[in-house]
């Protein structure tokens, strides 16, 4: 009889032992494949990060300019934001996708000039990239994160993509980008003997006529090219509050309280066009979703090229609590 209770509890401890194993042994990491969808005339390419089990599945779309899937680009962004953000929540069970623009970087072949595209072709990508994530992660609806003018691009997307779960908008303007423009200009005292001419050149854009840029100063005319006037001109025509106010699904507004490009104002803003959207303020956050300690101009722009440094405390956990926590469709 002793023999056999040794070995009955041998057993039960065996078991035991299995269990507790098996509770504390890390998930399994999530894989990391290279996709495309079809672009106008060559692919889109990007980046799925994919847990065996997702339990939402979030597509992060770029801000304005030249920036690639992982937040960079080659006017000295190194910050690697989309990258971090995207190992951070796929590490806790959310499949995220990040992709180049058309006409950029790996999508370079979609189009054979990144300068001629509207905001809404942008929105028509993000369709096609949520439709392949929607059915790469077997879920039934999918987030949309826009960043800076990613976030006008997610409104804009929001009626086209079927099975949309909600938005985050993470340091968004809740202006039209001429407003946004044209007050970041004023904010930089430097700017004073360039403020007239560029000013003229907002509002002209804005009213949908080009402007002639061989009489400006030679920052300007990189600033209103005339390759990107066309551009300027569709960006300059969408008010994000008005966008904002017809979304049906649950939306998140997180902004950074030290962000030099977009402010406290714009995120308010847009909370106050949909009461409902909940708004998430981050003392000590920036633009590029890092951590700076005072208002310091060049610690916070040191910022951006440093790959090194982690997300800021909060930016990953308000997102996971947000696409746990809201209400389904």
């Amino acid at each position: 009889m002793r023999a056999t209770h040794v070995t009955r509890s041998r057993r039960v401890a065996c078991a035991l032992w299995l269990t507790l194993a098996a509770t504390l042994a890390p998930a399994a990491p999530p894989s990391e494949s290279f996709v495309e969808v079809a672009g106008p005339q060559g692919p889109l390419k990007g980046t799925l990060l994919l847990p065996a089990e997702p339990r939402a599945a979030v597509l992060v779309i770029p801000g304005s300019g030249p920036t690639d899937r992982d937040g960079n680009g080659p006017l000295g962004l190194k910050a690697s934001s989309y990258r971090l953000l995207a190992e951070a929540l796929s590490a806790q069970g959310i499949a995220v996708l990040r992709f180049d623009k058309r006409g950029l970087f790996a999508s370079a072949a979609a189009v054979p000039d990144a300068n001629a595209v509207t905001l809404g072709d942008y929105a028509e990508d993000v369709r096609a990239w949520a439709g392949l994530l929607r059915q790469r992660s077997g879920l039934r609806c999918t987030w949309l994160l826009g960043h800076s003018e990613g976030g006008v691009v997610a409104l804009l997307a929001a009626a086209r993509v079927p099975d949309l779960c909600g938005l985050l908008l993470v340091a968004t303007p809740g202006r039209p980008l001429g407003e946004v423009l044209r007050a970041q200009l004023k904010a930089n005292p430097a700017n004073a003997p360039l403020l007239a001419p560029a000013l003229a050149a907002i509002a002209a854009l804005e009213q949908g006529r080009r402007v002639e840029v061989s009489g400006l100063h030679p920052a300007l005319q990189g600033l209103f090219n005339p390759s990107l006037q066309g551009f300027l001109i569709d960006a300059f025509s969408h008010d994000p509050q008005r966008l904002v106010a017809a979304v049906k699904r649950p939306v998140l507004v997180l902004q950074g309280q030290r962000d030099l490009q977009v402010q406290e104002v714009d995120a308010r803003a847009l909370q106050r066009a949909l009461p409902q959207a909940r708004l998430v303020l981050l003392p000590g956050v920036n633009h590029v979703l890092k951590a700076v300690a005072g208002e310091d101009l060049r610690a916070n722009v040191a910022t951006y090229a440093d790959p090194s440094l982690p997300l800021a405390p909060g930016v990953v956990e308000a997102v996971l609590d947000f696409v746990g926590g809201a209400t389904r469709p």
